[in-house]
């Protein structure tokens, strides 16, 4: 029985496509407990800086997006722009920029730059996030989200 052609995997073609100023913001958040953002407030994380430490993950990982989406094309992006910042005494926000001349958007490299330095954050506080158990009760990623995309032809 042969697959329909909706659930055969292929790549979209681009080729047609102008290429054209590219730009796209993601952000999300992980909620932790309030005694784990005074140890990173402090400086107290045993692995070091988790903001600091995402934002380069989140970096690397924007670059790296077509190897861990399969579908997305690999772009030539000309900048990643990562910010950790601690959002309230439960909360710590990421947003990443990524801008490319493309033909194609960057959302893709946006989201996976996000989603990347959260899991960084949780695996960098995950020691004092656990309880008893071994588990997260109250460790959550949530709302990663496209915020803006720009699409301009430059004169």
């Amino acid at each position: 029985m042969e697959a329909s052609p909706a659930s055969k995997p292929k790549m979209v073609d681009i080729s047609r496509k102008p290429t054209i100023y590219r730009e796209a913001t993601a952000y999300g958040r992980i909620k932790l407990r309030k005694s784990t953002i005074e140890a990173i407030k402090k400086g107290l994380v045993e692995k070091g800086d988790p903001l600091f430490v995402a934002a380069i993950a989140g970096i690397q990982a924007a670059k790296m997006t077509p190897q861990l989406l399969p579908m997305c094309h690999p772009i030539e992006i000309t900048n990643v722009d990562v910010k950790c910042f601690i959002e309230d005494d439960n909360h710590i926000g990421c947003r990443a920029k990524v801008r490319a001349m493309a033909r194609t958007g960057v959302e893709m490299e946006a989201l996976t730059a996000v989603s990347v330095a959260l899991l960084n954050i949780w695996d960098m506080v995950k020691k004092v996030e656990k309880d008893e158990h071994g588990l997260y009760p109250e460790t959550a990623i949530e709302k990663i989200i496209v915020e803006e995309k720009v699409k301009a032809e430059l004169e």
